[in-house]
């Protein structure tokens, strides 16, 4: 009679098991709105840094103005395709201008995220400019790492918030 005795996993590693379980579900569980909400940002995405770069490199503004300007157009390009078609559904009769101002103020806050990086890379430029200090670099801190972080803040803040699930809606639509 053999009885094998198991022996329990570390808690660091049953924790990052447990989250890594738990992104996956996420993921699945809200995959299609995912993939509209990466559409719509995909489009707003180039518009920003199209905007960005025609009037940092082509007009010479400062990066910051230019950011800001970019940044605005693009959240009025994303504001009407996420309440058009990555949360249709949500729309109910919730008033557009509520929408509309909860979603720029969460907007302002992923504004923020961006330039905070662009900020963080004009310190890194004062220390090392022989990397930061470039066209290239104040690309990736604003573009790449500032609206990354700041499209994840988003994302959730979105949801939750601006384009909120309403139960009743939700049951008309499914009849």
């Amino acid at each position: 009679m053999s009885t094998s005795i198991e022996t329990p996993s570390p808690p660091a590693r049953r924790g990052l098991t447990g989250l890594f379980v738990r992104a996956i579900d996420l993921l699945k569980r809200h995959a299609a709105e995912l993939i509209r909400f990466a559409g719509v940002g995909g489009v707003a995405y180039v518009v920003d840094i199209g905007l960005f770069n025609l009037m940092f490199l082509g007009l010479d503004w400062s990066e910051w103005y230019a950011k800001i300007i970019s940044a605005v157009i693009a959240m009025t390009v994303a504001f009407f395709g996420n309440r058009h078609w990555t949360w249709r559904e949500r729309r109910g009769s919730a008033a557009a201008h509520r929408q509309y101002a909860l979603y720029f103020f969460f907007n302002g806050i992923g504004l923020l995220i961006a330039l905070a990086c662009l900020w963080a890379n004009s310190g890194l430029a004062a220390v090392w400019p022989q990397y930061f200090d470039n066209d290239l670099a104040v690309n990736i801190a604003g573009n790449i790492v500032g609206v990354g972080l700041g499209s994840v803040f988003r994302f959730f803040a979105y949801r939750t918030w601006v384009f909120r699930h309403d139960p009743e809606l939700a049951r008309s639509s499914v009849g």
